[in-house]
């Protein structure tokens, strides 16, 4: 696990792609928006590897809760397409 902002990978400043059909889905029955998604990344502490080659999980908090966020880097139009995200149990 990386646990530096420093060390986040290029991708990490890529444009962001919201329009997912599974995360639209999941901000509505989670009760998160792209604002609050946005947040989140903005103070994320760590990200590793997913279990699906080419994906990331982000570690994160909203509403004092922590959150993870599954991310796909898109080459070669880097933009870091948004998965989905949910609450930590």
């Amino acid at each position: 696990m990386v646990s530096s902002r420093r060390s986040f990978p290029e991708w990490w400043d890529w444009e962001l792609d919201c329009s997912n059909p599974h995360l639209v889905k999941r901000m509505i029955d989670r009760s998160f928006n792209e604002t609050d998604l946005r947040e989140m990344l903005e103070v994320a502490t760590a990200y590793r590897a997913d279990i699906d080659p080419g994906r990331w999980i982000i570690s994160s908090v909203h509403n004092s809760q922590p959150w993870e966020i599954i991310v796909e880097p898109q080459l070669p139009e880097r933009v870091l397409l948004v998965v989905t995200a949910y609450r930590v149990s």
